[in-house]
């Protein structure tokens, strides 16, 4: 139960993050607002890496491994991140949470490619969460908006990522590579923002609530929560729980940013959100239990 309580705790933090990202953008460009808060979450883990460094729990691995899965891991994070937030920018921060959660339909499939095992409660899961996709974004005359075309390709980015993630951590300490991944993103995004931004520390200053949430809150303490609820929680039970993002990022933008979202866009939130649940729950287990309820 602790477990799942801390797993929720960083959905919910997670999904109010997108409140911080758009806000940020008052004062931010996208590549600014994401290169100082990656840093800032940079930072705010050198603490617990120092810590477990002392405790002999730190594994570098060997130095090609840990140099390509710092270089991948924090590319795919800087892709990722880039689109959402730019994409936030045209979209609203609950249309932008339901379908970044598109990643955990998107993971199992892109998995066929590495030869993992795909049930067919993830192709179930997939059909129901691409009708709520259409009715919570198509608009009208029948397309995407670009705001959630860039979230929609940001989605598999963020497959891409759990994927190397789950490769590399293999291989180098989780915590010690999500330090890494952000460092590399962090710089990615302040050299783009070099390059087509302007910045200054009067901005900065105006935007340092939305940075610290995002950086020190979302990144650092949602992370180090994930981490350790993850060693005592089942990983399909912690699927489920954080794809809760997603709806905290929908009250997120209605009680904070005064968004709104009509009956055809919240049932196609719902029909995403049933989706992605259905998609981490094998249909041998909703079958059994339904069985067991009738008997």
């Amino acid at each position: 139960m602790p477990a799942n309580f801390l797993l929720l705790l960083a959905a919910a933090i997670w999904g109010f993050g997108f409140v911080a990202q758009t806000l940020g953008m008052d004062h931010l460009s996208p590549f600014a607002f994401n290169g100082l808060r990656f840093l800032i979450g940079t930072v705010s883990l050198v603490p617990l890496v120092w810590y477990l460094a002392r405790q002999g729990k730190i594994h570098l691995g060997t130095p090609k491994d840990f140099a390509i899965g710092c270089v991948a891991v924090g590319g795919l994070l800087f892709a990722g991140a880039s689109l959402q937030q730019v994409g936030l920018l045209y979209t609203t921060a609950a249309n932008a949470g339901f379908i970044t959660g598109l990643y955990i339909v998107l993971v199992p499939i892109l998995g066929l490619a590495l030869k993992h095992a795909t049930g067919a409660n993830t192709w179930v899961g997939c059909g129901i969460a691409v009708v709520g996709l259409y009715f919570l974004s198509i608009k009208d005359g029948f397309h995407l908006g670009y705001g959630d075309t860039l979230q929609l390709i940001g989605a598999l980015f963020w497959a891409m990522h759990i994927l190397a993630v789950d490769h590399f951590a293999k291989r180098i300490s989780p915590v010690l590579l999500a330090m890494m991944q952000f460092l590399v993103c962090g710089v990615l995004s302040l050299l783009v923002s070099a390059a087509i931004e302007v910045t200054t520390v009067d901005k900065v200053i105006a935007a340092w609530g939305s940075l610290a949430y995002a950086g020190l809150i979302s990144v650092g303490i949602a992370y180090t929560l994930q981490v350790l609820a993850q060693k005592h929680a089942h990983p399909a039970h912690a699927a489920i729980i954080l794809s809760l993002e997603t709806v905290f990022a929908a009250i997120g933008g209605i009680l904070f940013l005064g968004e709104s979202l009509g009956l055809r866009a919240l049932f196609g939130c719902g029909l995403m959100l049933l989706g992605m649940l259905i998609s981490q729950v094998p249909l041998r287990y909703l079958i059994k239990s339904r069985h067991q309820k009738v008997s």
